[in-house]
């Protein structure tokens, strides 16, 4: 494993190299005497190629990442096993679990998060997916940010693969963004869930 000391001084002879490819190719310009318009056309062209070379070697990396969670997204998320009586779900880049369920159809991600009491949804998903909003005073939810005030709704279809619930209970807020979430309500309300070897099984 690369420490960041490593990698500043590969990029820096990263960096020098290019420049040296730059000199070359403005040094084989001139010996050919290309006017001046054309050359500053080629150079331009040629710095072009360069920088974006560079680039996408300085940005390695975060493109590989970025390929792998394209790729887990487009197998799904959770994985249906034991016959569709179970998720099995791998952590994501961040180090928690999430899975794309479906709120009254509408697709939405949700972190699984068993610190959490209640499922909470962002106001902009809520409206997204028609949760309708009971009447009656906020209820103050604790957060990682702190408290907030959320309103109290209900799911009429909440799906995950094979599990489904009908007229769940959730708490709804602009405070919570687009972190939806999954509380211990959920994970309370099936037959078993745990951690195996670094992958969340949830069994309805």
């Amino acid at each position: 494993m690369s420490d960041g000391v490593g990698d500043g001084a590969d990029k820096a002879l990263t960096f020098l190299y290019f420049i040296g490819m730059l000199v070359l190719v403005g040094s084989a310009l001139a010996a050919r005497r290309v006017p001046w318009g054309q050359t500053a056309k080629m150079a331009a062209a040629w710095a072009l190629i360069f920088a974006a070379a560079f680039v996408g070697f300085s940005l390695k990396d975060e493109f590989m990442a970025l390929g792998r969670h394209v790729a887990a997204k487009s197998r799904g998320e959770g994985i249906a096993t034991d016959g569709g009586k179970a998720l099995r779900i791998g952590r994501r880049e961040d180090g928690h679990f999430w899975i794309a369920g479906r709120v009254n159809g509408e697709t939405i991600d949700f972190l699984i998060d068993s610190g959490a009491s209640v499922t909470s949804l962002g106001a902009a998903d809520a409206a997204r997916a028609h949760v309708v909003i009971a009447g009656g005073p906020p209820v103050p939810v604790e957060t990682a940010n702190g408290m907030v005030l959320a309103g109290s709704g209900t799911i009429d279809r909440l799906e995950l693969g094979p599990i489904r619930r009908a007229h769940w209970p959730v708490h709804v807020a602009a405070a919570f963004g687009r972190t939806n979430v999954l509380g211990m309500d959920f994970l309370s309300s099936l037959s078993a869930w745990g951690v195996e070897g670094g992958t969340l099984v949830l069994r309805p």
